[in-house]
């Protein structure tokens, strides 16, 4: 008899403030238009740092260099058996491509405040966009070495 394992659906996300405003992007879903950080799922060989900044490239066209781990969330999705293990990154942009085509539907990168994400929550991907926005706010970081990858 095969067994069936379980397997939770591995996750990076972008976190990013640059004054006073968080980068999201806004994409359609299932569900309409929703916001999310610049985010994704991991590749197969790719480390989560790298993964987290190839998503933000892909997704707003900005270079992305994570310099810190802001947590690790496990959400699951309340309809289906969906559940996400996110690695969410601080970082910095250090780049930009504005001409760079973004993945299919992304409609745009929008910067916003934490109170213009708190006043659009409904429209948010999953609640771990605004906690992450919030974890970052209260200073939690961890060093990229608590993450080790072999490859």
């Amino acid at each position: 008899m095969i067994e069936r394992f379980w397997k939770p659906n591995v996750t990076v996300a972008a976190v990013v403030e640059r004054d006073g405003k968080f980068l999201l992007v806004e994409e359609e879903t299932e569900s309409g238009a929703r916001f999310n950080q610049p985010a994704g799922h991991l590749e197969k060989g790719e480390s989560l740092v790298a993964a987290a900044a190839r998503e933000c490239l892909e997704e707003t066209g900005y270079h992305f260099r994570p310099d810190a781990l802001l947590g690790i969330y496990q959400w699951a999705r309340p309809v289906g058996e969906i559940t996400y293990l996110r690695f969410a990154f601080a970082g910095e942009i250090v780049g930009c491509e504005p001409d760079r085509p973004l993945d299919t539907g992304v409609i745009a990168a929008r910067w916003m405040t934490l109170d213009e994400m708190r006043a659009t929550r409904e429209r948010h991907r999953s609640p771990l966009i605004l906690r992450c926005a919030e974890d970052y706010r209260a200073g939690r970081r961890l060093p990229l070495d608590v993450i080790l990858h072999y490859g």
